[in-house]
């Protein structure tokens, strides 16, 4: 039941005490909880930029429809995805495999080829929003963690995208930013945080049979 505590315990911060930063441990926690959440195939399409400069992210400010909690939070969290998914992807994905666990090629090459072929087989913005997809999985298990470290977030598709990318110049890197949770501690004074939770009974949204 301690999981269900911390998860009572999470919201959508609103407004983060500008004085408490998070630690090196703390921010490491995350980084791998990042690295180790569940992705399609294994495949990784996905990274995530930390932000920790001030004076960039109150620049960021203005491309993020004016919520101060991009700037407030101790660090920023940007989702990104590849802006394409290349053959290459999948070769080094395959090679990792045998390296870290010394697979045969002979059994990893056939789903190397069917994966290569799945992959060719989309558009661009088909494989965009597949990288898409295990964004929002990556952004639901960072605030879950989060809320088990005694850590605040706020996740957000607010933001203009195009202008996230040129100031972080992410498009240099074949990076697209997708998603947003800055991260910290509540203030004191963020009347959101007494807040009771509004959700509909467990009979309304859960289905046994």
């Amino acid at each position: 039941m301690d999981t269900i505590k911390y998860l009572e315990w999470r919201y959508a911060t609103k407004k983060f005490d500008t004085g408490k930063i998070l630690t090196d441990n703390k921010l490491n926690v995350l980084k791998q909880a990042f690295n180790l959440t569940a992705t399609s195939f294994g495949l990784q399409t996905i990274k995530l930029v930390i932000v920790e400069n001030k004076e960039l992210r109150e620049a960021l400010v203005q491309y993020s429809y004016n919520q101060k909690q991009v700037m407030e939070a101790s660090h920023l969290l940007v989702i990104c995805i590849q802006r394409d998914i290349v053959e290459d992807d999948v070769n080094d994905y395959y090679k990792n495999i045998k390296t870290t666990r010394d697979t045969p090629e002979t059994i990893l090459d056939p789903y190397k080829k069917e994966l290569i072929k799945t992959v060719k087989g989309m558009s661009v913005e088909e494989r965009q929003q597949w990288s898409k997809n295990q964004a929002y999985i990556a952004l639901g298990n960072l605030m879950t963690v989060c809320a088990v470290e005694g850590i605040d977030s706020c996740p957000m598709e607010g933001f203009v995208s195009d202008d996230y990318d040129n100031m972080l110049k992410l498009s240099e890197k074949g990076l697209k930013s997708v998603l947003l949770l800055p991260v910290g501690y509540r203030s004191h004074d963020d009347m959101f945080a007494g807040f009771e939770k509004v959700r509909r009974p467990l009979a309304e949204t859960i289905i046994e049979l």
